[in-house]
C-alpha cells in the first residue's frame, strides 16, 4: 500500500492525523486478518510552500524540512502509528521522477512549453474515472492556473523550469524540479511496481492528485496503477473546516500542552469510520479520555485478576469467541470501526460483572485478557511494556519501600511527584498500580 505523507513545510496538524491513524487502521486491520504488509509513505520535501518559507528563513530547504520531518515521526511515534518499510524523500528520488517523465514524453503524453514539461490530458481518454470529474468540468475552472504556462487548464506540470532562488536539479529537460504529481507516481511504483494493492489518502487528494497520478502511471506503463482507492473524509471542528484564520487549527502539540493524552487523540481520530466526516470538539476529546480510562482499568485488572478455580463454563468461553468474532466481521466490513469498538465494550461488560463477583474462573480471564490484547493489535490503545519510564520505575519502588518501613511522608511526597508528572497511582490488594493522569484526576 501507498500512502500520501506529510508535506514537510510546517508542524503536522490533526486534520492530516486523521488521516494518518486511518491508514494505521488499515494496516494493523490487514496484518491482524493475515496479510502480510508492504507500505510506503512519501515526505514531501520540495514544493511552493518549503521554498517560500526556506528563503524567508534564509535555509536550504533541507535544513528547513529536517525539523518537521524529525516532528512529524516524533508525533506518528506518540500515537502509536506503525512506522512504514518505506519512507521516501522526493528529493532523493529525482531520477526515477525524471525517468517516468521521459517515458511520458517518447509515448507521446507529455509536451515541452516554456521551460517545463506537461502532462497532456486530452491524450489520455479514461482520465476522470476515479474522481467522476471529467475534462472541461466546472472543477477544472478551479485549478490553480499557477505561474507556469500550459495549453490546457487541466494538464499538469510533470517538471518545473529553473526559477531565480529556487533549488534546481539538471535534467534532459533542463534544470528545474519534479511536479508534485510525479513524486508520488514515480515513488510508489520505485518501491511496489507499475501495479499495487492499495493507494489511500485524504478525500482532497483524489481530484486532482490521484487522478493526475492515474494518468501518468497508466499512460507510462499501460498497465493498470492500482487495485483500490481508498480515502479518508474530512475533519471539522465544530462544525467547520480546520482554518488558523479561524482560530480553530491544532497540532498534536496543541493539544498536548493542553493535556490531553495521546490514547485518547489516538481513540478519538479513529472511532469514526474513514468515510464519515470526523466532528473533533474538545466535548468528544474528554469522553474519549474516559473511554480510554475504561478500557485501561478494565486490561490492568484483567492482567491481575487470579481465578478461584481453573476451568471455565463452556458458555462463557464461546461468548469471549462470538465477541472476538463480531470484531473480526466489522473489521472486514470496510473498516467498520464503530462495530468493532463495541465488540471491545460487548467484552468489557461480559467480563467485568464476573471479575466483581469473582465468579470468573482462570480459563476464562485468560482468554478475555488474550482477547483485549488481539483487539489491541489494530486500536493501538493499552500500555505497553516499557512505556513507563526508567526513572518511574525507580520512584515506585522507592515509594513501595518507603511505605514498608512507615515513612508515609517520603511515600506521600513520591506520588505527588509523579502525579505532577502525570502518573497517577493506584494502591490496590494486588499491589500498586499505575496510569497516566486523564482529565479526570
Amino acid at each position: 500500500m501507498y500512502t500520501c505523507g506529510p508535506t514537510v513545510y510546517d508542524f503536522v496538524h490533526i486534520g492530516n492525523f486523521r488521516t494518518f491513524i486511518f491508514e494505521d487502521l488499515l494496516r494493523r486491520s490487514l496484518k491482524f486478518l493475515g496479510f502480510k504488509v508492504i507500505q510506503v509513505m512519501n515526505l514531501t520535501d520540495v514544493e511552493d510552500k518549503i521554498i517560500k518559507a526556506s528563503r524567508e528563513k534564509g535555509v536550504t530547504i533541507f535544513e528547513y524540512t529536517e525539523p518537521f520531518i524529525q516532528a512529524f515521526f516524533e508525533d506518528a511515534s506518540n500515537l502509536n502509528i506503525e512506522p512504514a518499510e518505506y519512507y521516501p524523500r522526493a528529493t532523493e528520488h529525482i531520477p526515477q521522477m525524471i525517468e517516468l517523465i521521459e517515458e511520458l514524453f517518447q509515448k507521446g503524453f507529455a509536451y515541452s512549453q516554456g521551460d517545463s514539461i506537461y502532462f497532456d490530458i486530452s491524450k489520455f481518454p479514461k482520465y476522470g474515472r476515479l474522481s467522476r470529474i471529467k475534462p472541461g468540468s466546472r472543477a477544472f475552472s478551479r485549478l490553480d492556473a499557477d505561474e507556469y504556462e500550459k495549453q490546457e487548464v487541466g494538464d499538469f506540470v510533470l517538471w518545473k523550469g529553473k526559477k531565480e532562488g529556487e533549488p534546481f536539479w539538471e535534467s534532459p529537460f533542463g534544470p528545474g524540479r519534479p511536479g508534485w504529481h510525479i513524486e508520488c507516481s514515480a515513488m510508489s511504483m520505485h518501491y511496489l511496481g507499475p501495479t499495487f494493492d492499495i493507494h489511500t489518502g485524504g478525500i482532497d487528494n483524489m481530484f486532482p492528485h490521484h487522478e493526475n497520478e492515474i494518468a501518468q502511471s497508466e499512460a507510462a506503463t499501460g498497465q493498470t496503477f492500482v487495485r483500490f482507492w481508498m480515502h479518508s473524509q474530512h475533519l471539522l471542528v465544530n462544525g467547520e473546516r480546520m482554518a488558523k484564520s479561524k482560530g480553530n487549527f491544532y497540532t498534536l502539540r496543541d493539544l498536548q500542552r493542553m493535556n490531553y493524552s495521546f490514547k485518547a487523540i489516538r481513540f478519538l481520530l479513529l472511532s469514526t469510520h474513514y468515510r464519515n466526516p470526523l466532528n473533533f470538539t474538545f466535548e468528544a476529546l474528554k469522553q474519549a479520555e474516559k473511554s480510554v480510562e475504561r478500557l485501561l482499568d478494565f486490561y490492568h485488572r484483567l492482567k491481575e485478576y487470579q481465578g478461584k478455580e481453573k476451568e471455565e463454563a463452556e458458555e462463557v468461553l464461546r461468548s469471549i469467541r462470538e465477541i472476538r468474532e463480531e470484531f473480526v466481521e466489522a473489521l472486514a466490513d470496510d473498516l467498520n470501526i464503530s462495530g468493532a469498538i463495541s465488540a471491545v465494550f460487548s467484552l468489557m461488560h461480559e467480563i467485568n460483572p464476573m471479575m466483581v463477583e469473582g465468579t470468573l474462573k482462570r480459563e476464562g480471564a485468560i482468554l478475555a485478557l488474550k482477547t483485549i490484547e488481539e483487539f489491541d493489535q489494530v486500536l493501538g490503545i493499552l500500555e505497553k511494556k516499557g512505556e513507563l519510564e526508567d526513572w518511574v520505575q525507580n520512584l515506585i519502588k522507592q515509594r513501595e519501600e518507603a511505605r514498608k518501613r512507615k515513612d508515609f511522608a517520603t511515600a506521600d511526597r513520591i506520588r505527588a511527584e509523579l502525579l505532577e508528572r502525570g502518573i497517577v497511582l493506584e494502591d490496590t490488594a494486588q499491589g500498586t498500580r499505575w496510569r497516566k493522569k486523564t482529565l479526570g484526576d
